[in-house]
């Protein structure tokens, strides 16, 4: 029997999960655990890749210690990346959270409206998309003998093999990707005044890197929702939410939808296997997580969400507010958009859970206008496919048929692609 390797880093964890076939299914086994989040440093939010690294190499020892494994890939989140000149880092490695794009959103729209750059990328707008964060660097003079800009996962994997390869659906998130070549877009780099030499070819996945300790080393989908669409086993083309620091909630289309009414709602095109990922990104379980930090850390989250299920407090927030993407209260956030005050602490989490499944019903009304098509169940993947209270709270709020599957569906769409 073969056994792989999928590491699945996000946000606030990563873990080492181990893949194997068998009876025509995908069986997994979580080995290896470690904590990930954001530093203050300097009054910046920056990612230690470092210490990434050296968890990643750690995990790696242990699962040899119990498997033979046949290969290896990484997964992690989009749009944030690791500047290098030839073989050594720029540092520091800053996090999306970080408000360093503040400064140059405008100037970059200035240059290149938003519509136009929606019209030739189908992107999203996020203040830390790629191209901001790029940009800003140019700014800054960062840029200065740079000849590489390596996604996340595109970097990790780097350390361990020594090759660079540029992964496509990663360069999805960087708001950079032309819709119809499904290249880096040339006339946007150009007016930009970016160098040249960052934009290199994009590799598919399943794409060979080379060798770590013995252990063969691809390309999987390496944007962690990417994988985590590849490892839904639905029936027929359905409604999605990858549940976790975010919610990105899409569905899967043959080409992308890049018209007035996606800009406007907001709606991103991002590559998949073969498809296109129509989807919304909603701020998703970071509000409970700040606010379980901020309120009751030593709390089981368990025992959190049955209380603020029996909350009567139904006031609800734009769970998308810009204010609640970095906030150094969360509580604060919800406190300046709120109304009425809460009376209990847990009224905050049922605030949070309200307000991510209305949120959820008025972006899948968006998609269905913009598509033109109706559809009628909703899978749940990730943290959140375990919540069955917020589920619960989605079902009835969206109307469709909620499809709960707490199933490692990143590490089982990395595990595919290693087998393929």
């Amino acid at each position: 029997m073969k056994y792989y390797l999928a590491i699945d880093i996000g946000a606030s964890s990563g873990r080492h999960i181990v893949g194997w076939k068998k009876d025509e299914q995908i069986h997994t086994e979580e080995l290896y655990r470690f904590d990930n989040g954001v530093i203050e440093k300097d009054n910046h939010l920056i990612w230690d890749v470092e210490y990434l690294l050296s968890e990643i190499k750690k995990g790696i020892t242990i699962v040899k210690k119990r498997y033979n494994i046949e290969s290896l890939s990484i997964a992690t989140w989009g749009v944030d990346y690791v500047l290098m000149k030839e073989g050594q880092e720029v540092f520091p490695v800053y996090s999306y959270r970080d408000n360093r794009t503040e400064r140059i959103i405008n100037e970059v729209h200035s240059i290149i409206p938003f519509e136009e750059l929606y019209q030739r990328t189908g992107s999203q707008y996020q203040p830390f998309n790629t191209i901001y964060q790029l940009y800003d660097d140019k700014k800054q003079g960062r840029l200065k003998g740079v000849t590489d800009f390596l996604m996340m996962p595109e970097y990790l994997l780097y350390k361990l093999t020594g090759v660079k390869k540029k992964e496509f659906t990663n360069a999805t998130t960087t708001g950079m990707i032309n819709h119809e070549s499904l290249m880096f877009d040339e006339m946007i780099i150009n007016k930009l005044g970016m160098p040249k030499i960052l934009f290199k070819k994009l590799y598919q996945p399943k794409e060979m890197l080379g060798y770590y300790d013995g252990i063969k080393v691809v390309l999987c989908a390496t944007h962690d929702t990417a994988s985590a669409v590849e490892g839904i086993p639905m029936r027929d083309n359905e409604l999605y939410i990858s549940s976790g620091t975010w919610s990105l909630l899409g569905v899967k289309t043959e080409k992308p939808i890049t018209d007035i009414n996606s800009m406007k709602a907001n709606y991103s095109n991002e590559g998949g296997v073969g498809y296109n990922r129509y989807q919304k990104n909603i701020m998703g379980l970071w509000l409970v997580n700040e606010l379980k930090k901020e309120l009751c850390p030593n709390e089981n989250i368990r025992d959190i969400v049955e209380k603020a299920s029996k909350s009567s407090f139904e006031e609800i927030i734009n769970a998308n507010d810009s204010s609640l993407l970095a906030p150094e209260s969360m509580k604060d956030a919800f406190d300046k958009l709120l109304k009425n005050k809460p009376e209990s602490i847990y009224d905050y989490f049922r605030c949070a859970y309200n307000s991510l499944a209305l949120s959820y019903k008025k972006a899948i009304e968006e998609l269905e206008k913009n598509t033109g098509k109706t559809y009628f169940n909703l899978y749940i993947v990730g943290g959140g496919a375990k919540n069955s209270f917020l589920n619960s709270l989605t079902e009835k709020e969206t109307g469709k048929k909620v499809i709960a599957l707490p199933i490692e569906a990143t590490a089982i769409g990395n595990i595919k692609m290693q087998m393929w």
